[in-house]
């Protein structure tokens, strides 16, 4: 079964003071006096967990209630602890991981089997993190004696969970317990396809797209066109949005004036808007092609954006990243179930740059929609100095319930303040690190083939060349002629 699609948590709604809304708030206390093998198989097939629906089979012969956090995080699909050589979590870190996935998922009911043989340590776990998601809590006990029923009824009183509605009777059981689940996904994903794209020029942005146009046949041009086009609206369309309109430029008697770079906001904004233009990019090539159409967007509007000559050869979004595909992301959930090694790694992947910068990310540095990531590397080297840009990246969609559960596990973590360290305990110690890496088990291009220097889209700068803007198509003309 596949673990749930992850999509940014949504606003609890304000709570009406409806009968039915308080029915659905109560704990269903559901008794199978006779211990039917049909209740135990209508409960399994009623979880969905792609749907919010989880079913926990709590581990038997155990009262820790580490190992019962364990058992709801496997029913939610995350079982890469199960490994033997897989980092474990101890009960405090795993009960707020359980609650961080529950809040940036939609995991909205659970039904917990063998309820009978629940202590009250666990039932009261059970209860905070039901107070804390919002979540439909039931009960299933299997109970053929009397006295066990007493004891669970003392337990869910000592655990403060008063508010119980108990259902009697299989049949009764059964319908409570509701119709299977259909059209439930099986295994993973499905592999993303993208077109390859052969080895572009290292043309200029003058030369690019005709050299592409004499050296490409006539479809390994068609997508490498695609993505220059792609660039070039996205530059128009982000520089219309973001740079206020330039005055009429008056060129002086003794020549035009001097280009004038951008400033630290502009810079920042810069850097964002190239990495998201990037981060999914399936290859370099790809990269590359967007990048040359958006300079000459940027021309257009009388912008000079200036790149590393060979992008390939540097690191950064689009040259060493992985796109968060639908099935890296499960594989990422799947195999790391704590939200920090699982963001950690998605970190890796989406930005493309080195261990050393990431490990500098501050709870703070990650915005509120979990959409950007904002490294102030230069600050925390050069004290005193003046500020410099900050290291931007976008977080693509797919990541972003990572990057929430991460920081929600952070803020919930005792003695903790936006300027501590996101992944410290991931990229703290060496052997740490690679226990990381070895549980995520994905290939990661900026670790396997390190690059030095900055990333290209920190190494970029723009200028205003001050001359007016040439009267510019929004869509891009054919190239014709003869190819070589």
């Amino acid at each position: 079964m596949t673990t749930p699609t992850l999509s940014p948590a949504t606003a609890p709604q304000a709570a009406t003071p409806s009968s039915a809304a308080a029915a659905t708030r109560l704990v269903r206390l559901l008794l199978d006096g006779d211990d039917d093998h049909a209740v135990h198989r209508a409960a399994y097939q009623w979880a969905d967990p792609a749907r919010g629906r989880i079913t926990v089979d709590p581990t038997p012969h155990t009262t820790s209630p580490a190992y019962l956090a364990l058992d709801v995080l496997r029913a939610m699909g995350r079982d890469g602890f199960s490994r033997p050589e897989a980092e474990r979590m101890s009960t405090d870190p795993a009960w707020r991981a359980v609650t961080c996935w529950t809040l940036v998922t939609d995991v909205h009911e659970v039904i917990v089997l063998r309820a009978h043989r629940l202590t009250v340590e666990r039932l009261r776990r059970l209860a905070a993190w039901r107070a804390d998601t919002g979540i439909r809590l039931t009960l299933l006990a299997h109970i053929p004696e009397p006295a066990d029923e007493q004891r669970l009824r003392e337990h869910l009183t000592a655990a403060h969970l008063v508010d119980v509605v108990t259902v009697r009777g299989t049949a009764a059981v059964l319908g409570a317990i509701g119709p299977a689940a259909v059209g439930r996904r099986i295994g993973p994903p499905p592999h993303d396809h993208a077109h390859p794209l052969p080895t572009v020029p290292r043309s200029g942005v003058a030369a690019f797209r005709a050299d592409c146009w004499r050296r490409q046949n006539a479809t390994d041009f068609a997508h490498t066109d695609g993505q220059y086009r792609a660039g070039y609206a996205a530059a128009r369309t982000w520089l219309a949005r973001t740079l206020p309109l330039q005055p009429e430029v008056t060129v002086p008697a003794d020549g035009p004036a001097a280009p004038t770079p951008w400033n630290l906001q502009e810079m920042e904004a810069l850097r964002l808007f190239l990495a998201r233009l990037t981060v999914s990019s399936p290859s370099p090539q790809h990269t590359v092609a967007r990048v040359r159409g958006a300079q000459a967007g940027f021309l257009a509007r009388s912008v000079l954006l200036n790149v590393p000559d060979d992008l390939t050869s540097c690191a950064g979004p689009g040259i060493t990243t992985v796109p968060l595909t639908a099935r890296v992301v499960h594989t990422i959930t799947v195999r790391l179930p704590n939200p920090l090694r699982a963001a950690a790694v998605a970190a890796l992947l989406f930005t493309g740059t080195a261990k050393s910068l990431l490990s500098m990310t501050q709870i703070g540095c990650v915005d509120d929609a979990h959409a950007t990531v904002a490294i102030d590397r230069d600050s925390r080297i050069h004290i005193g100095e003046p500020p410099g840009p900050r290291h931007m990246y976008a977080i693509p969609p797919r990541a972003r319930p990572l990057l929430h559960a991460a920081v929600e596990f952070r803020r919930r973590t005792p003695r903790t303040a936006a300027g501590h360290g996101l992944f410290a305990n991931c990229f703290g110690t060496t052997p740490r690190f690679e226990t990381l890496i070895a549980d995520a088990g994905l290939a990661i291009p900026a670790l396997a083939h390190p690059r030095p220097g900055d990333d290209w889209h920190t190494a970029a700068h723009c200028w205003h060349l001050h001359t007016p803007a040439p009267p510019a198509p929004d869509a891009l003309p054919r190239l014709v002629g003869v190819r070589r």
